[in-house]
């Protein structure tokens, strides 16, 4: 079964359309102008559309541009009155799955709508084998804190909803993010992220939003920012607490109105892109301070993730060192090596305030310097350079 939306401005066909996919067991939702059709897919997600071409207001054109923009995955089929090539190849051109010509022929739809679901099914079996194929950005543990986080994971990646992802320094902020853009329906397009804390202030916001040639001494050429770049994506926000309240004000306005202006310019740049953003600090605590704005930090935080720090999920470590046991001796060309009983519950008994982040350096540091296996002696006496 397959959620369809169908956008047409003749009632006929939208009600003939419906009857004949929800006798096939389909969901269906039904649309009589290209503004309410948008509206609908901004707020539910569809597997498929059948759109009309010809419509008063926004056009079919028009639609598939911004449906195709936003939602690059899913199939739309164009129908049409007044079909000829040349409409047909500008609609496949621009993004459309197939074109269909008035009046519809049923076997015809419904070898349409099989075709379409079938590129669905593929392109997530393909977006999972990726996923299964390349661990870069796999969550290592099962302790009940980071299980905690993988399930908001699973609830909240689907949606376009807003993340704020909070934790110390080495936690996993940025693999937090990286999941949520994974499992999402924007997995096929680009995530792009931005640190804010190693952007000076004055730079932040061509960073960000690009600017035109000769908006400033060394803009010797347009640039595109970090928002179109990502369009119809993801973009991160890492460290956006160190954000300057010039440039917070501006990513404000991307949030309520999905659209950015270049720097020295004044065009208006339309943008689809999903906000995740990332801090070390506590943002009320900011506010108060009055360096960060309440406004954006609660368009911001619609889902707050907390990831916890690796003291409070100590029982994962031994899986954590495994993993970069594997991964590390494969990166630097040596042979697999082991850690002894003892040496696991030294690590497991240091408190950790460089959090994964430390724990990986100190198994890279205890692979060069140890023997075959790493023992209890090696972590007392190669890691303590770390712990301090």
């Amino acid at each position: 079964m397959a959620r369809i939306l169908i956008i047409d401005d003749e009632r006929s066909i939208r009600n003939t359309l419906k009857d004949i996919l929800e006798y096939e067991k389909h969901e269906v939702e039904i649309a009589a102008t290209g503004e309410e059709g948008l509206e609908h897919l901004r707020n539910n997600g569809f597997d498929l559309v059948f759109l009309d071409v010809k419509m008063p207001g926004l056009d079919g054109i028009e639609v598939l541009q911004e449906a195709t923009r936003t939602h690059p995955e899913m199939p739309v089929v164009m129908i049409s009155g007044h079909g000829n090539i040349d409409t047909a190849v500008d609609a496949i051109k621009k993004g459309a799955f197939d074109f269909l010509e008035k009046p519809l022929d049923l076997n015809r739809i419904l070898v349409t709508v099989r075709n379409a679901t079938d590129k669905c099914k593929l392109l997530q079996e393909t977006r999972m084998l990726r996923k299964q194929l390349s661990p870069t950005y796999e969550m290592v543990g099962n302790s009940v804190a980071i299980n905690q986080v993988k399930e908001f994971i699973q609830k909240v990646a689907a949606t376009d909803a807003r993340v704020l992802i909070t934790g110390s320094n080495g936690t996993g902020k940025e693999l937090v993010a990286r999941q949520l853009h994974e499992l999402s329906s924007r997995a096929a397009s680009h995530f792009v992220e931005v640190n804010c804390a190693a952007i000076p202030s004055e730079l932040i916001e061509s960073e960000l939003f690009g600017h035109e040639k000769g908006a400033f001494t060394t803009a010797i050429k347009q640039r595109k920012g970090k928002f179109e770049q990502a369009d119809g994506g993801t973009i991160f926000l890492d460290e956006i607490g160190d954000m300057s309240l010039s440039a917070q004000a501006k990513v404000l306005r991307v949030l309520q109105e999905n659209k950015i202006t270049r720097v020295g310019g004044d065009k208006d740049i339309d943008v689809s892109v999903r906000v995740i953003a990332a801090t070390n600090k506590n943002l009320l605590n900011e506010i108060e301070a009055g360096n960060f704005r309440e406004d954006l930090y609660h368009r911001l935080s619609v889902i707050v993730i907390k990831v916890p720090s690796l003291n409070e999920r100590t029982e994962d470590i031994p899986l954590l060192v495994n993993h970069f046991l594997t991964q590390l001796c494969t990166e630097l060309g040596v042979a697999r090596k082991n850690i002894s009983v003892e040496a696991m519950a030294e690590l497991q008994e240091h408190q950790w305030r460089g959090n994964i982040r430390e724990l990986k350096n100190v198994v890279e540091r205890l692979i060069i310097l140890s023997g075959p296996e790493i023992s209890l002696a090696d972590v007392k006496m190669f890691a303590t350079a770390s712990f301090g």
